[in-house]
């Protein structure tokens, strides 16, 4: 059994800001704990727009605080997402959110990530495995 805070998480490797600087996020569970599964708790900032695409990973978001439009630019759309509400990215779909106040929310991946995975220059989070012990 794993027991853990995010305020066990905060100023640690867990911790990973974005090198865009437009959030954060507490990397709560990572491949390394092989569940099959990821799970963070991220913050992004109030202003800001992050344009992603996950090609490589299944990503469902809980929004638990703050709301943001999101963008799905594979059909056009835009969603206002609020406190309850949900997003399953599972078409990989290219999306961009626009958060109008800091934005909380509660992250699965699948496949997992290691916690080393900032998005690329298309918005992409590499597929990074972790290393073999032993």
């Amino acid at each position: 059994m794993i027991v853990r805070s995010l305020k066990d998480i905060e100023n640690t490797e867990r911790h990973v800001r974005a090198a865009s600087g437009t959030w954060e996020s507490k990397r709560i569970v990572l491949a390394k704990e092989k569940v099959g599964f990821s799970l963070h708790e991220t913050v992004l900032y109030a202003g800001t727009e992050t344009s992603m695409w996950y090609a490589n990973h299944i990503e469902a978001v809980l929004c638990v605080e703050g709301e943001a439009e999101l963008t799905d630019h594979e059909s056009g759309e835009t969603h206002w997402i609020e406190p309850g509400t949900m997003y399953l990215l599972n078409g990989h779909e290219r999306h961009t959110l626009r958060p109008k106040t800091d934005f909380r929310c509660v992250c699965v991946f699948n496949p997992p990530v290691t916690g080393r995975e900032d998005h690329d220059e298309n918005g992409v989070y590499p597929l990074m495995t972790e290393p073999e012990e032993g």
